[in-house]
C-alpha cells in the first residue's frame, strides 16, 4: 500500500462544533487539510491547505498539535493516510469552500448526523477528541 502524508485540522467553533469538508467527486466528509509536500513541515502544509480550501488565514501559533493518526484513504483505493492533526479554534470566523472543496459542514463531534465520514475522521480523530473532552 502507498502511504500519503497529510496535515489536517480539527477546526472548532465557539459552540464546540467542528468543520468537515467534502471534496469534489467524493462522498465522505473529513477534516480540512491536505498532502504534505516533500521537505515541507506539517504546520506549513496545513496553513497552506486551510487558506486554499476554506479561506482561513492563520499563523503557526494558532495551531495546537493534537496527534498522529493513520487510516485507509477515503478517496484513493489501496492507499493509507498518515495524518499530523492540529486543533484550530476559530471562534465564529466565517469560512467558505474553495478550490477542490465541494461542500463544508459544521457538525457536533458527538452527533455528526446522517453523513458519510472518512475513516480517519469517524474512527480516529473524532473519537480521540471526544475522549480528550471527557477528561476535561
Amino acid at each position: 500500500m502507498t502511504v500519503i502524508r497529510i496535515a489536517a485540522a480539527l477546526v472548532l467553533r465557539t459552540d464546540g462544533d467542528t468543520l468537515l469538508v467534502r471534496k469534489h467527486g467524493a462522498v465522505a466528509f473529513m477534516q480540512p487539510g491536505g498532502k504534505i509536500e516533500p521537505g515541507e513541515e506539517p504546520e506549513t502544509a496545513l496553513l497552506r491547505e486551510l487558506q486554499e480550501e476554506i479561506g482561513l488565514q492563520l499563523t503557526p501559533e494558532e495551531l495546537r498539535p493534537f496527534g498522529h493518526f493513520e487510516a485507509p484513504a477515503a478517496n484513493e483505493p489501496d492507499h493509507i493516510v498518515t495524518a499530523d492533526v492540529f486543533i484550530v479554534e476559530i471562534g465564529d470566523i466565517p469560512v467558505a469552500h474553495a478550490a477542490e472543496i465541494a461542500e463544508i459542514r459544521w457538525i457536533s463531534p458527538k452527533a455528526p448526523g446522517d453523513i458519510i465520514l472518512a475513516e480517519l475522521t469517524g474512527r480516529h480523530i473524532l473519537p480521540a477528541w471526544l475522549h480528550l473532552k471527557e477528561d476535561d
